[in-house]
């Protein structure tokens, strides 16, 4: 069956499109994209992403650029619960090894792994723009700062929840 997204969705896409100047319809390829990865299930195969290149009427590549280098875009499956640790130097001179290290330990996976259960996924990833909060995590769209391993547990024990 080919990717296509809901009619609420592609009024969405249209939306999003109708912002930029003919001919500009690329300015819409981050929104658009995570309007695909919310409506295909958290994650943009390379299918999804070549649906995305042509209703924006750019090329493949284009889209695989953008996706590839934002660390927001699941290119694989992801858990419901994904803990996105930042690992830029503020955040590792306060720990974030450390807390990354103590997630691998809990949750017996490596970054990039999915717990076999399908419940979390643990991601390093570039800068989040909260230096003064570090250690710190992007779960959603919800910051954790200052964390700890007891905070750690805490987040794991309600996510399981």
């Amino acid at each position: 069956m080919p990717v296509q997204f809901s009619d609420t969705a592609l009024a969405e896409v249209k939306r999003l499109v109708a912002r930029y100047p003919e001919g500009k319809q690329k300015s819409a390829l981050l929104p658009v994209l995570h309007l695909a990865q919310d409506e295909f299930g958290g994650w943009l195969s390379t299918e999804i992403l070549d649906y995305v290149a042509s209703l924006l009427k750019i090329t493949p590549i284009e889209v695989y650029e953008v996706a590839t280098f934002y660390s927001m875009y699941n290119l694989k499956p992801v858990g419901k619960h994904v803990f996105e640790v930042c690992q830029t130097g503020p955040c590792m001179l306060n720990g974030s090894d450390e807390i990354i290290d103590y997630i691998k330990e809990k949750l017996g996976i490596r970054p990039g792994e999915t717990t076999t259960d399908g419940l979390f996924t643990l991601k390093t990833v570039e800068c989040l723009g909260a230096c003064g909060y570090a250690p710190m995590m992007q779960m959603g769209k919800n910051y954790l700062e200052h964390l700890t391993r007891e905070q750690v547990d805490q987040i794991i024990a309600e996510s399981r929840k």
